[in-house]
């Protein structure tokens, strides 16, 4: 499905999808929602979830957290519908805009991942207090995931 990388310009200028993944395998993917354009998520992608995703129209990422592949939505029934993927000029970051079934994208039970604003111009306040601007969640994820460990490691 991935053609090799020959040259820079067959990569910048060609047709074929060259991925360049990292040292350990992957690629970052920033996730926006295709209609407002908000930004949902930030993941990466290893070959087989790159794959995954342009076979099924889902979104499918690797948890660095869990070491496993993810497909997004496939324990939540919060699947991510790909509406449009691209891919950076040098081809080593993506851009999905997704249909989000159910309208979340975040495990916590927000909609964004993003939900946490930082103070500006405040300086040498410690720590810096985060302000809340999503304040409702879409789903209690206690109910969706029951007592299944937070998948984020600390």
């Amino acid at each position: 499905m991935f053609a090799k990388r020959i040259s820079v310009e067959q990569v910048e200028e060609g047709d074929e999808l060259a991925p360049k993944f990292d040292e350990d395998g992957l690629i970052p993917v920033v996730t926006t929602d295709h209609a407002s354009g908000e930004l949902l998520m930030h993941g990466y992608m290893n070959d087989e979830a790159l794959r995954r995703t342009v076979e099924t129209g889902e979104a499918h990422y690797w948890s660095r957290s869990r070491a496993t592949l993810w497909h997004k939505g496939a324990t939540s029934g919060l699947v991510q519908k790909v509406v449009e993927m691209r891919i950076d000029d040098d081809q080593d970051a993506v851009w999905l805009r997704v249909d989000v079934q159910g309208g979340a994208s975040c495990h916590v039970g927000y909609r964004s991942c993003f939900y946490r604003s930082l103070p500006l111009g405040e300086a040498g306040k410690t720590p810096v207090k985060l302000h809340y601007e999503e304040t409702e969640k879409v789903f209690d994820p206690q109910e969706v995931y029951g007592d299944a460990p937070n998948p984020t490691k600390l």
